[in-house]
């Protein structure tokens, strides 16, 4: 029986599949390792037939995998290009995408999110910024309050941080954030500023895009290459399914 080792391989990538899937966070890390066993056994079972059918079968299989690795690694350097260096550019609001809040305490992603923000506030003081998430399972108040706790903890003026409790969303957040900001000052703004991880930007750009708005991305730098790494991948993902979807 030919190419016997790819089972092995398969069986591999399925057992690293369960590590990540028991590791928080790292889920679509375990879907990517599934996906590359079941093309595996694909393989293996093209490579177990000799006739003609099955050969252009692998081709095109192969052909498939090409491009989607082209398509990923281009849309990888968007990414990576718009989660570069936040610019020296003064934003009169700034956005504040949510994360996940253990309990009541933020999580490792957005505790980076918020050391961006404090730093961009503390050297724009007359910057206002909008907190923005609703509560999501396992959190026991809602993101938007848990980033506005945060940020009076460490020296950042209740005032200057307007909260938004309702987004459960990347989309939502960004529109409901502008509807409370119209909504307290009587005008919608055409740009601001958007703080989020670098991995996220990109994304968020798009959808901003589709809304009419313009955004200066704040990156925050995530501290953990893995989770980086897992965060990265799964962009992509939502950049096509944003592509193709809409959503």
């Amino acid at each position: 029986m030919r190419k016997l080792w790819i089972l092995p391989v398969a069986g591999g990538l399925v057992a690293l599949a369960l590590c990540f899937y028991s590791m928080p966070g790292y889920n679509f890390s375990g879907l990517i390792c599934l996906a590359a066993a079941a093309v595996a056994v694909c393989y293996w079972v093209l490579f177990r037939f000799p006739k003609k059918i099955f050969k252009w079968l692998r081709r095109g299989l192969t052909g498939l995998l090409v491009l989607g690795v082209v398509l990923a690694a281009v849309t990888g350097g968007l990414i990576a290009n718009a989660g570069k260096t936040a610019p020296d550019v003064y934003c009169e609001y700034v956005i504040v995408l949510g994360a996940g809040v253990n309990g009541t305490e933020p999580s490792l992603i957005l505790t980076e999110r918020l050391q961006a923000t404090k730093a961009y506030l503390t050297e724009n003081e007359n910057t206002i910024c909008v907190v923005s998430g609703g509560q999501g399972d396992g959190e026991e108040i809602t993101e938007a309050a848990c980033m506005q706790a945060y940020l009076t903890k460490n020296g950042i003026d209740e005032s200057r941080i307007w909260m938004e409790e309702q987004a459960t969303s990347t989309l939502e957040n960004l529109e409901f954030s502008l509807d409370l900001i119209e909504k307290k000052t009587g005008a919608r703004p055409v740009c601001v500023g958007v703080v989020s991880s670098e991995f996220h930007l990109f994304r968020a750009g798009l959808m901003a895009e589709k809304m009419g708005l313009t955004i200066v991305g704040i990156p925050a730098k995530t501290s953990w290459v893995s989770l980086r790494i897992n965060y990265f991948l799964r962009e992509i993902a939502a950049v096509w399914r944003l592509k193709l979807l809409g959503r």
